[in-house]
């Protein structure tokens, strides 16, 4: 394999696809790429077990967890530069390594994005009922299902109807959001040091923020680690709708790039906060309660808000899964769009709509599929729904870290290149992707044992074969397509084979 060195300016324009270019700017591009991570949800899905496995180190575990995300969006930044493809990591790493590498890493993002979905829908459904004081539908798990299953459709048509509509509902979602945190924070802090938090309160401790006291084993820190990493999980949306963003070879790798920030600060303030009210423990409103370790920001909302104030956080929350079950949909659209485009899936898949301007059978193509997975796990094993995010998590670590070492494989020989681009485009994107890289291995070989999790499918843990078997169906899936359609695997580069027209369009040749 030979990769030659990339020039100082964009290497190429993407073909047109017949997204809506220019559609975005900075701002809306921040706010889709924080609200894919979704804060609320994500806070509320993994602070539970982060506090099981680390106990008071949750606040440092978000800021170690913080490093690799930062350094991988640099590799985004850079990239996405000199190749703002809507493709995102399947084009990078199919043009720097292989085909065959490409197209794996295209299906584990969308293989991510499908199973994240069943629990954000699962969230939207109890926080539905939550929030409209139906306690009695939010133990029924087919009530849960049905509406996290009509949430999924719902967010599906909008993500179709167009990326300004898209844009403008993450705005109003994403406000409602860090606003009803913010003062869930506030009040949350104010109560634990005017003595009015209870007996499991405790005061904030730096302490919180050292790796190295409190005997923490690295078994418990690399699961926790990878909790971490899938909340972080989602800035790099506002990559995937670079071809759609105005100045789309600069301002998508910067809006990632201060999406990581803006959910750093809102991790450690909220991390802090909860289990200054709360606790770690495991008995009332502790947050690694077995009883409500799934969700303790429920119980720790209500304790600290009361009445209304609650249910504008469930709101929150609410909000939170709805904004990310959207933004969840249109990179993974965009995924397989720009596959169908240089032939990797079927044509059908790079269908857009005239009007809307958004890929037609690839979003739809998502939802369903999504709906599919949601109510056909929920039928065959319920207990899986609990193994979900750590199993994501494997799969966030191996495209993130595939992504970083391109993104120093590519730029290894850049002419001209100064000390800032060395750093920036090839030492911190290696060193976030080795970090990945020993997580991902780690929590792999942790998960084998079938005690891993909630499951233990074929006497293994259940965690394992979500996540790595996840990975090896993409491969299965791959050589099959190999058989299908061989012609897309020979070259190195992903023009190769493809007909561009003298505006950038994809010219059908067959």
């Amino acid at each position: 394999m030979t990769t030659s060195a990339p020039p100082a300016t964009p290497a190429r324009s993407p073909v047109n696809k017949g997204l809506k270019l220019g559609a975005l700017g900075l701002l809306s591009t921040i706010v889709i790429g924080v609200a894919s991570a979704a804060p609320g949800y994500s806070l509320a899905a993994t602070m539970g077990y982060i506090a099981d496995e680390v106990g008071t180190k949750g606040p440092i575990i978000m800021l170690l967890a913080f490093i690799p995300m930062l350094f991988i969006s640099y590799a985004y930044k850079a990239l996405n530069k000199v190749d703002p493809d809507c493709g995102t990591s399947f084009t990078w790493v199919a043009r720097v390594f292989n085909r065959r590498l490409g197209w794996v890493t295209g299906w584990v993002i969308v293989a991510a994005d499908v199973i994240v979905m069943a629990n954000l829908a699962q969230i939207a459904g109890k926080y539905t009922f939550d929030l409209l004081g139906l306690k009695g539908l939010t133990d029924n798990t087919w009530a849960v299902t049905t509406l996290g299953c009509v949430w999924i459709i719902g967010m599906t048509w909008i993500a179709w109807r167009g990326i300004e509509l898209s844009a403008r509902t993450q705005v109003v979602l994403l406000g409602l959001e860090l606003l009803a945190l913010a003062v869930f924070s506030v009040v949350a802090l104010v109560k634990v040091y005017a003595s009015k938090a209870g007996s499991l309160a405790i005061h904030p401790s730096l302490d919180w923020f050292n790796p190295f006291s409190g005997g923490m084993t690295f078994k418990a820190l690399s699961a926790a680690f990878l909790l971490a990493v899938f909340i972080y999980w989602g800035w790099d949306t506002a990559v995937s709708v670079n071809e759609e963003t105005d100045n789309r070879a600069v301002t998508p790798g910067r809006a990632a790039v201060l999406s990581t920030v803006i959910l750093l600060v809102t991790y450690v303030v909220i991390t802090v906060a909860a289990q200054a009210y709360a606790g770690v423990g495991k008995e009332g409103i502790g947050m690694s309660n077995p009883d409500t370790i799934a969700d303790p920001l429920s119980g720790i909302g209500e304790a600290v808000l009361g009445g209304w104030g609650v249910k504008f956080l469930f709101l929150a929350v609410l909000s939170s899964a709805a904004a990310s079950t959207q933004t969840t949909i249109l990179p993974t659209a965009r995924t397989t769009l720009s596959m169908a485009a240089y032939k990797a899936l079927p044509k059908a898949f790079g269908d857009v709509h005239p009007r809307y301007q958004t890929p037609t059978a690839s979003t739809w193509a998502m939802g369903i599929a999504s709906v599919v997975f949601y109510a056909g796990l929920t039928w065959l094993s319920p207990g899986s729904l609990n193994d979900l995010i750590l199993s994501i998590g494997l799969l966030i670590a191996f495209y993130y870290g595939l992504t970083g070492f391109a993104s120093a494989w590519y730029f290894r020989n850049e002419p001209g290149r100064t000390t800032k681009d060395l750093w920036l485009k090839v030492i911190l994107p290696v060193v976030g992707a080795l970090i990945l890289l020993a997580a991902f291995v780690k929590t792999a070989w942790d998960s084998l044992a079938p005690d891993y999790g909630q499951t233990h499918p074929f006497g293994i843990g259940g965690v394992f074969v979500l996540g790595i078997g996840s990975i090896l169906l993409g491969v299965v899936l791959m050589i099959v397509w190999n058989v299908m359609r061989p012609s897309y695997f020979q070259g190195s580069t992903m023009r190769d084979g493809v007909a561009i027209g003298e505006h950038g369009e994809l010219v059908e040749t067959e």
